[in-house]
């Protein structure tokens, strides 16, 4: 095998591998504050779409966990494991993938906080303010979260406070839905459109399932494990793809059950109340987006802090905060001014997701299994992989022409700066 990427165990030291062997383990956080917009394609279709795409985001994640050591070297990010295996260029390649996925992600928190706040807002004025006035807010703040709390380690305290949110999200917002539900009897679940639109928003959908089962950070994830990172990270998999979304997909049906095919894509603007308890949901969607979106953007500032910061120095010296000040500044400046002038955002998130995520969740890790193990497995299993490497190839190709599809026609609905 090949060895001529860049592994962990000799690439430049990082503030993450300075302070990943002080931390206690974390946990995966999924873009999960769920709309059941992601059945796009009727009862049916869209709860086999929900079950097949979960047990195929999980089944990738498990193999890709395996490969977390080769030959006694550990990879704590997914670019080096490439570059280790297929060389330099797949090395960029992957890192290409993984930073322009993470920064949509993050510009799609960034939304989600603003239509949080903004909700908030309506229900205390008929005329709430535009949409990018709550953008710069949650820019802001997040920005003041990535500055105090530089690193993942240094979320460990905060961790436990996003769990409590989530399940009390959870618990009110299904609450809610089986209220409205119940209430409203003009449900609609016919999918309107012609044929061909309808295929274009299943591969829509199916990329939207796909972003919410999954962020490609998962060996980053896994250095922050204790020993051994393999057994610790399929364990936690196994409690992402059971319990974890058990509780995801039920909301998502309870959902679509509650509202019909003209549910909103931000589910809480769907909510008939009351008042406090549609305030209090929309404030746990926004504060668990700040620790949500840290976790996403990790990668890109530890590249950053590694690049421009004194790893010799502390994290605290005079330099280091100068420099950290304005790197964080910089990158949310940038994030917020894109997403004030898209409205859609949410659409790139997924156009992303088809293009760059697909291949970080089905493809990369079967031709790292055909690498590096291929020689010595069965002519079966070596098929099999060989097959994930054709389907998921054609199923980026697919989704990610859904996904330009729906910028265009979006783009043509709506103005930059738009208030959507």
């Amino acid at each position: 095998m090949e060895v001529e990427g860049i592994a962990s165990n000799n690439s430049k030291p990082s503030n993450l591998s300075i302070e990943q062997d002080q931390d206690k383990g974390t946990q995966n956080e999924d873009c999960g504050l769920t709309s059941a917009h992601t059945i796009d394609h009727g009862w049916k279709w869209g709860i086999i779409c929900l079950i097949v795409v979960g047990l195929y985001v999980a089944y990738a994640n498990w193999l890709l966990a395996s490969f977390h050591v080769i030959d006694g070297q550990r990879f704590i990010r997914y670019r080096d494991l490439m570059g280790f295996v297929y060389g330099k260029n797949m090395y960029r390649i992957t890192w290409t993938f993984q930073c322009s996925t993470l920064l949509l992600v993050n510009m799609g928190f960034i939304l989600l906080g603003g239509k949080a706040l903004k909700e908030i807002n309506s229900e205390f004025h008929d005329s709430p303010l535009r949409l990018q006035y709550y953008i710069v807010i949650t820019g802001a703040l997040y920005f003041l979260f990535s500055f105090f709390i530089p690193t993942i380690s240094a979320m460990r305290n905060w961790l436990g406070a996003s769990a409590v949110l989530t399940l009390s999200y959870i618990i009110m917002v299904l609450i809610v839905l089986v209220k409205d539900g119940k209430s409203n009897s003009n449900k609609d679940f016919h999918i309107s459109g012609s044929e061909g639109s309808k295929v274009f928003n299943a591969f829509g959908a199916i990329s939207a399932v796909i972003v919410c089962n999954t962020g490609g950070l998962l060996l980053e994830i896994q250095s922050t494990l204790r020993k051994p990172p393999v057994k610790n990270m399929r364990k936690a998999l196994y409690s992402q793809f059971t319990m974890g979304v058990m509780f995801y997909y039920g909301v998502t049906i309870v959902g679509y059950w509650a509202y019909g095919s003209m549910v909103s894509a931000y589910l809480p603007q769907n909510f008939s109340g009351p008042r406090w308890i549609n305030v209090l949901i929309n404030a746990i969607v926004f504060l668990q987006s700040i620790t949500s979106q840290h976790v996403f953007a990790a990668p890109i500032h530890e590249a950053l802090d590694t690049r421009f910061l004194d790893v010799n120095k502390g994290m605290h010296s005079g330099k280091n905060l100068k420099n950290l000040f304005l790197l964080r500044v910089l990158f949310f400046l940038g994030n917020t001014l894109v997403t004030a002038a898209f409205p859609f955002m949410g659409d790139f998130v997924n156009l992303l997701g088809s293009f760059s995520l697909v291949p970080l969740t089905f493809t990369f890790p079967s031709m790292v299994f055909i690498k590096v193990k291929g020689k010595k497995t069965r002519t079966a299993k070596k098929a099999w992989h060989w097959f994930n490497i054709v389907f998921s190839s054609l199923l980026t190709v697919a989704t990610t022409i859904s996904a330009v599809r729906l910028i265009v026609d979006n783009i043509q609905k709506y103005q930059f700066f738009a208030d959507a």
